[in-house]
């Protein structure tokens, strides 16, 4: 059961990374129907062709990824615009999420964002009647794909929040699997109060947030301070402002001390179960803890702890022979 669930998670990153390669590539991808209203263009982030208005040149890239020891920080990088989740941003956020995902060397990833806004939603420019209804599919589709792939993803992923996060960027931290946030940080979805219902950033918020605590601010569109937000579930901790790296590199450090497939398996298994009703629930993680026992680091962490040693981590999926 453990084997099959990771083995589900490689298909759904593999159709993940050949979305990707086939928007780097400037081709349409089967599975997203990319070939609807452009698709395959270049994007900024790609080094071709010209970016919208607002947004930085193709060398500055709308994203900018930086690793070390096992963290990969992912930061988005329009604050002349919000930082919206543009197409470009989206794609260039999807390819950074996305790269080299498999790799041991990768342990967690976290969000960020350059200027006092994290995230604003998606650009209203974009939205016009001027990119037409396919286009506007292909953002939403585009953003949804973003969504269900941070859970899919095999090592957990967390919001740092310091600023504003409205629309799709507050369904961006609900989607994440951790969030950290600054006092000053707020949260809300104001869409209606521009005729344009928050509907997909509802689908996160609704499994994150109380229901009357999720509609009304979807019914009002007034944001949630960040103390709210932590109050209600909607982040995990809210600290300083001059604490936030700190706090959010404690528990990416944390998360590093432990065996990367151990956790992409339990990742899987917690966001399937909270699918199912009760009893299935119980008799699928039954089954994946079993089966949890049977891998290599799954002794491996048994064995440590009887002996009173350290555990060495394999990170992979193999089981104990």
């Amino acid at each position: 059961m453990a084997a099959v669930g990771l083995r589900r998670l490689s298909r759904a990153l593999a159709v993940a990374l050949s979305r990707t390669a086939a928007a780097r590539a400037g081709q349409p991808s089967p599975e997203s129907g990319a070939a609807k209203s452009g698709a395959g263009q270049p994007s900024p982030e790609s080094g071709a062709g010209q970016p919208r208005a607002g947004q930085p040149s193709p060398a500055e890239r709308l994203t900018v990824r930086r690793q070390a020891e096992g963290v990969r920080n992912i930061i988005l990088n329009n604050p002349r615009k919000r930082n919206a989740l543009s197409l470009a941003m989206l794609q260039s956020l999807r390819e950074d999420l996305l790269h080299d995902v498999k790799s041991q060397d990768l342990r967690v990833i976290i969000i960020s964002a350059e200027g006092p806004v994290f995230c604003s939603g998606h650009d209203l420019k974009e939205l016009s009647s001027e990119d037409g209804v396919k286009y506007h599919s292909q953002v939403f589709e585009i953003c949804a794909e973003v969504m269900t792939l941070i859970q899919k993803l095999p090592v957990p992923v967390i919001a740092k929040v310091n600023g504003l996060a409205t629309a799709a960027g507050c369904q961006l931290v609900a989607s994440c699997d951790i969030a950290v946030a600054s006092e000053k940080s707020q949260f809300a979805t104001p869409g209606v109060n521009i005729g344009l219902f928050c509907s997909t950033p509802a689908v996160a918020l609704g499994r994150s947030l109380p229901r009357k605590v999720a509609l009304e601010m979807l019914f009002t569109g007034e944001p949630l301070s960040a103390q709210e937000a932590l109050m209600h579930g909607l982040v995990s901790k809210v600290v300083p402002e001059d604490k936030l790296e700190e706090e959010t590199m404690k528990i990416s450090n944390k998360i590093c001390e432990s065996s990367k497939s151990i956790l992409a398996l339990g990742k899987a298994t917690f966001y399937r179960q909270m699918a199912q009703d009760l009893d299935t629930a119980y008799k699928m993680t039954t089954q994946v803890m079993a089966d949890n026992l049977t891998l290599r680091d799954g002794q491996e962490g048994i064995e440590a702890f009887i002996q009173k040693r350290k555990p060495v981590w394999s990170h992979s999926q193999d089981k104990k022979k």
